[in-house]
């Protein structure tokens, strides 16, 4: 399959995927296929290490939906529509890898929602938020009603959503939506440099982290106990936790291989 609504690119260890569809880079069913396939590709390379996840130019991280192709879908149809944009973003939760998402512009809608689904996100100083689906006589559908809440809390996330108000990067910082917000210019070069840092970790634990984090939260507390400690012992027994603690004590940096 080639790509023609996202570019893959990679640098080491890093993975770049873009969101290629002028001008506004909707998330059209295209769009989405494309992500998935990209997603299989990157799977299947051992020498992929993070994904960083953009929108191309400077407008626009991600839209939303289509609308067009919303416009001519039955409830049926739409609730289909739905479980697949939901298999896609459950799985960049659960892929192996981190993903980090550089909002670039407007996060609207399922661009919102996509952005939710990775594991970091950062903004430039222009980018906007919001889940304007209200406005459309609709709902968030995309997981916007599930995990804009467990992000940012209830109330503020059930006023946003039945305003349909969008906010921007400063607040999406304070609510703690995303992790960090810079210049425009400075966006790529800090999540390139960050993804390159994670990049020359030790893949493994890196995926055990997720793990932990995102199968820990929707469990009680001494279930996700026991399973910090069946990841910890599993890391325990890989090549890298021995480079790891061999660089330690031998002072110098540890050249981890992912297993």
């Amino acid at each position: 399959m080639s790509f023609e609504q996202i570019l893959k690119e990679q640098d080491g260890g890093v993975v770049t995927i873009t969101i290629d569809h002028p001008p506004l880079n909707v998330l059209s069913a295209q769009v989405g296929r494309e992500l998935g396939e990209a997603l299989d590709r990157i799977d299947d390379d051992p020498a992929a290490s993070v994904v960083i996840l953009t929108g191309s130019g400077d407008r626009a991280f991600a839209a939303g939906a289509d609308i067009r192709e919303l416009q001519r879908l039955s409830g049926s149809d739409a609730e289909e529509m739905t479980h697949r944009w939901h298999r896609l973003f459950r799985r960049i939760e659960g892929f192996r890898l981190p993903v980090i998402a550089a909002v670039n512009g407007v996060a609207l809608g399922g661009g919102c929602e996509l952005a939710m689904a990775c594991d970091l996100r950062y903004a430039s100083e222009k980018a906007r938020f919001g889940q304007p689906e209200i406005n459309l006589g609709l709902v968030p559908g995309w997981g916007g009603t599930q995990r804009l809440p467990r992000l940012i809390g209830r109330g503020r996330a059930l006023e946003l959503m039945m305003t349909g108000d969008m906010f921007d990067a400063a607040e999406a910082h304070r609510l703690g939506l995303v992790n960090r917000v810079m210049a425009p210019e400075d966006l790529m070069k800090t999540v390139g440099e960050l993804a390159g840092r994670m990049a020359a970790k030790g893949g493994v634990a890196l995926a055990s982290i997720k793990t932990c984090v995102n199968e820990g939260l929707d469990q009680g507390l001494d279930e996700a106990l026991a399973l910090e400690a069946r990841e910890f012992g599993a890391v325990s027994s890989t090549e890298d936790k021995a480079e790891g603690i061999a660089a330690f004590l031998e002072k110098r940096p540890a050249a981890f291989r992912g297993r």
